[in-house]
C-alpha cells in the first residue's frame, strides 16, 4: 500500500480523523499481500474496513468494493488504528484458523506454524497501522502547510483582523475536520485572564456551527477558566467527551449544542497572550499529536497576523493623529505673533522652542491702546490638553486686557474665567506686562509664574541683576484670588528677561539640571560678551548656552524666552 496525497479518500473523511482504512486504500498491496499468504498458508488471512467488509486486492475502494462475510468466533482479530494504541479503529486484520482452511490443514500446518502465522497477521495489521499513521501525519502537515500559507498570505497583505481571524477558523476547522468553533480574543492592551468566573473578559471575534445562546452565555467553559489558562501558557488541550469531563461547567447546554470532543490551543505572540482557538467535534474523536500541532502552529500564526493587523491599523490611526497634531500645531504657531512691533524706547525679541508637537508655553506682544502688551505663559502638562487650555488662557488674557489699564483686574478676571472652565488639576503660570512708550514704564503682575529677571551695567561696566517676585497664585487654581500690579521705569541699557520653567529644566548626559543660577549667570554672561547687544542677539546666545549644556540630551520641556531692552 503506497501513500496518496491526491485527496483525503474514498470514504469521504479526511486521514487526519480517522475515518476508514479505505481512505488511506490506493493499489490494494496490503490486502494481495494478505490473499497471497492465505495461498501459500491455506489459512484465510483477510484485510477488513471498520466495518468489516473484506476488502478484495482487485477492487478499486473508490466503489466501496468488497464481500460483507461474518467473522468465525475461532479467527483471531488484530485490529488496526489510527492515532496511537488508544486511537480510532479504522480496520482490521483477520487469521482464520486451521479449521476454518476447509481442508484440514492441506499444508500441514502444525502448531508452531500456526503460530508463524498468527504472528505474520500481527506484524501486517501493524504495518497497515504504521503506514496509515504516516499517511495520516504527513496529510496534516501538507494540511498545516496550506493554512499556514494562506496565513502568512494574509499576514504580508496585512489584512483586517476580522478577515484573519475568519480565515483561521475555517482553515482550522477544514484542516482537522471539524463541525463548529470560535476565536476569542483578549483586549488589545490585556496581559492575560484576570477574572475565573465570567466569559466577559473575552471578546468573540469569529464562530462557526454555534448558536447565539451558546455563544451568549456568561459562564466559562470550564471551571476557574482552566482550560483557557492552559492554552494561553501554551499547552494544547484535547477532550475526548465533553459530557463526562469534570472540569467542564453547564454541562447540559453542552449536551443541548451538540457537542462531543474538543480541541483547544492559545494564541501566543511575543508572550503575550491574543486569544484562545476552541474547535468541537460533534461526534467523539481521539486527536493525534500531529492534530495537536497543527492547531498550535494555526494558533502561532493567526497570534502574528492579527498583531499585524493591529499594527497596521495602529499605525494608520498614529499617521491620522499626527497630521492632526501638525495641523494643531500650525494653528497654535499662527497664535504666536510672526513679527513683533516696532516699539519706541523699547527693544523686544521671543523665542519658543517646543518639546512637543504641540505646547503648553506661548507668548505674545501685542499693541494694546497706544500702549505694548507683553504676555508669557506656561500651562500644566503637555500636548494636546496643554495646548487647548494654552490657547483658552492666552485668547481669555487678551480679551481682558483690551477692557482695562488695570492689570491686576485684567488678571483676575483671567483667573476667574480659567478657574469656571478647567478641573482642579488645570492651571498656568502666567506673566503680563505693558510697556508706555511715553514715559519708558513697564507695569506687570506675576500669576505664579518664574520671577523677570532686571539686568543693569553700573558705571564700571560691570552687569548685576535683580529677580522680581510677583504676587499671587497661579491661575485657575482658586476663584478670587487678589494680584498685585507692580511698576518700573525703565533707564537706557537696562534689560529685562522673563522665561518659563522648561528653561531651567534642561538636563545634561549626567542627568543635572541647568538650573536657574546657570541661567542668570548665561544671561550675565552674554552682557559681558556683548554689553551693547540687541534683545535678539542676547536671545540667541542665552539659548547657545543651554546647547552647549544640553548636548544631545533631549529637551525635557518646552523652553520660552522673551527679552526687552530698554533704548
Amino acid at each position: 500500500m503506497s501513500p496518496d496525497f491526491g485527496g483525503f479518500g474514498a470514504g469521504g473523511s479526511n486521514g487526519s480523523s480517522g475515518g476508514s482504512l479505505r481512505d488511506y486504500w490506493t493499489d490494494g498491496s496490503v490486502a494481495r499481500l494478505c490473499a497471497t499468504l492465505s495461498e501459500l498458508t491455506g489459512v484465510r488471512i483477510e484485510l477488513r474496513d471498520e466495518r468489516g467488509i473484506v476488502l478484495d486486492p482487485d477492487q478499486d475502494a473508490e466503489f466501496f468494493g468488497g464481500r460483507v462475510e461474518p467473522i468465525d468466533s475461532s479467527a483471531t482479530v488484530f485490529p488496526v488504528r489510527i492515532g496511537g494504541d488508544n486511537g480510532t479503529v479504522i480496520g482490521s486484520v483477520v487469521v482464520g484458523s486451521d479449521e476454518q482452511s476447509g481442508s484440514g490443514s492441506p499444508s500441514g500446518i502444525g502448531v508452531q506454524s500456526g503460530v508463524l502465522i498468527q504472528r505474520l497477521g500481527e506484524l501486517i495489521a501493524t504495518m497497515a497501522k504504521e503506514m496509515c499513521n504516516d499517511v495520516s501525519e504527513l496529510r496534516v502537515r501538507v494540511k498545516e502547510i496550506e493554512v499556514l500559507y494562506r496565513l502568512n498570505a494574509l499576514l504580508v497583505a496585512g489584512g483586517r483582523v476580522t478577515e484573519t481571524l475568519k480565515l483561521t477558523l475555517d482553515s482550522a476547522l477544514d484542516a482537522l475536520n471539524l463541525e463548529a468553533g470560535a476565536i476569542m480574543l483578549l483586549p488589545e492592551d490585556s496581559e492575560g485572564l484576570s477574572r475565573m468566573d465570567l466569559e466577559d473578559e473575552l471578546e468573540r471575534s469569529a464562530s462557526v456551527g454555534l448558536s447565539k445562546e451558546w455563544l451568549s452565555s456568561p459562564l466559562p467553559l470550564s471551571e476557574g477558566r482552566e482550560i483557557d489558562r492552559a492554552s494561553l501558557d501554551g499547552k494544547v488541550i484535547t477532550i475526548q467527551d465533553l459530557h463526562t469531563d469534570d472540569r467542564i461547567l453547564a454541562s447540559d447546554q453542552v449536551v443541548d449544542e451538540g457537542l462531543k470532543s474538543f480541541i483547544g490551543a492559545g494564541m501566543v505572540f511575543g508572550g503575550r497572550p491574543i486569544g484562545v482557538i476552541r474547535l468541537y467535534s460533534r461526534t467523539e474523536r481521539v486527536f493525534t499529536g500531529a492534530e495537536c500541532r497543527l492547531i498550535r502552529s494555526i494558533g502561532q500564526s493567526a497570534a502574528m497576523a492579527v498583531e499585524q493587523a493591529r499594527l497596521i491599523k495602529m499605525k494608520a490611526r498614529e499617521r491620522r493623529t499626527q497630521r492632526s497634531l501638525k495641523i494643531a500645531a500650525t494653528v497654535q504657531k499662527r497664535m504666536m505673533p510672526d513679527r513683533l512691533p516696532t516699539v519706541a524706547n523699547l527693544d523686544i525679541a521671543a523665542r519658543f522652542r517646543p518639546s512637543y508637537q504641540i505646547a503648553g508655553d506661548f507668548y505674545d506682544v501685542f499693541e494694546v491702546r497706544d500702549k505694548i502688551g507683553i504676555m508669557l505663559g506656561d500651562v500644566v502638562g503637555k500636548g494636546i490638553v496643554a495646548g487647548l487650555l494654552m490657547s483658552a488662557v492666552r485668547a481669555t488674557l487678551r480679551a481682558y486686557a483690551e477692557l482695562s489699564d488695570d492689570l491686576s483686574k485684567v488678571m483676575e478676571r483671567t483667573n476667574e474665567a480659567i478657574h469656571r472652565d478647567t478641573t482642579v488639576a488645570e492651571f498656568a503660570t502666567i506673566w503680563y506686562g505693558v510697556f508706555d512708550p511715553e514715559i519708558n514704564e513697564l507695569s506687570w503682575v506675576t500669576a505664579g509664574h518664574e520671577p523677570a529677571v532686571l539686568l543693569t551695567r553700573d558705571e564700571d561696566g560691570k552687569w548685576s541683576y535683580e529677580m522680581f517676585r510677583g504676587e499671587g497664585l497661579v491661575a485657575g487654581v482658586q476663584d478670587g484670588e487678589e494680584y498685585v500690579m507692580e511698576r518700573m521705569v525703565l533707564e537706557p541699557g537696562q534689560v529685562v528677561i522673563v522665561y518659563t520653567d522648561g528653561m531651567m529644566d534642561a538636563v545634561d548626559f549626567n542627568g543635572e539640571r541647568f538650573g536657574r543660577p546657570r541661567l542668570i549667570k548665561a544671561m550675565l554672561d552674554s552682557l559681558e560678551e556683548n554689553p551693547d547687544a540687541d534683545a535678539e542677539w542676547i536671545t540667541e546666545r542665552i539659548f547657545w548656552h543651554l546647547r552647549q549644556f544640553r548636548g544631545l540630551q533631549k529637551q525635557a520641556d518646552d523652553e520660552t524666552l522673551v527679552v526687552m531692552r530698554a533704548r
